[in-house]
């Protein structure tokens, strides 16, 4: 699986602990692709912007799965899941991350990276992600209503693409302040060019640029 890390601007001096929490977690088994918004770059992304990045990111096919935050979580989760070909995760904690990856089997995860973050947080950040990462995703979760819980997320995932315009359509609808910025976030485009296999996106986020 192709796991890309990509944060909110406000959280960028944190990008060194996020990667190295993150390695820790997936023990090699999956590739990890870091975005930043990196501690050096000057570039600024608010989680809108940024929960755009990972729609595109998502829809190209470049990555299978984003690991993502700001300050509170909230806001990016809720960002996320406004925009095509995302199910994003609310995970604060060990318990949330292990039961999002088994039963809600989404492609994305939003982290509090400002709110209670003290001393050791680190701690809880490595083990919520070992959690995500433990087991296989999907798999349905307690086993006894593993089926029903399965069926349910398919559903959801159904639902949500039902409900959502394609994001070639959503683009050229989208305010210049929020599309500008993230069609040229140049770590993001140059990797959805290089990687992406939805020709039809490439082509109108060319277009857009």
């Amino acid at each position: 699986m192709k796991i890309g890390m990509i944060h909110a601007s406000s959280q960028k001096n944190k990008n060194r602990i996020i990667e190295e929490c993150l390695g820790k977690a997936v023990h090699k088994e999956h590739q990890i692709i870091n975005f930043g918004v990196f501690e050096d770059s000057d570039y600024e992304l608010s989680y809108v912007q940024i929960a755009l990045c990972i729609s595109l990111l998502l829809e190209s096919k470049a990555i299978d799965f984003a690991v993502t935050g700001c300050s509170s979580g909230q806001g990016m989760m809720l960002a996320c899941n406004s925009l095509p070909g995302v199910v994003c995760g609310y995970v604060e904690n060990v318990t949330d991350a292990y039961l999002f990856g088994r039963i809600n089997d989404g492609n994305a995860v939003s982290y509090p990276f400002g709110f209670n973050w003290g001393w050791a947080a680190e701690i809880n950040l490595r083990e919520t992600l070992e959690a995500l990462f433990s087991e296989p995703f999907g798999t349905g979760y307690p086993s006894e209503e593993a089926q029903r819980k399965k069926r349910d997320a398919e559903r959801l995932k159904r639902m949500n693409s039902v409900c959502k315009k394609s994001l070639v359509e959503v683009l050229p609808l989208l305010d210049r302040d929020i599309l500008e910025p993230a069609l040229h976030y140049e770590v993001v485009y140059k990797y959805i060019m290089e990687y992406g296999t939805n020709e039809e996106l490439k082509a109108a986020m060319k277009k857009l640029r």
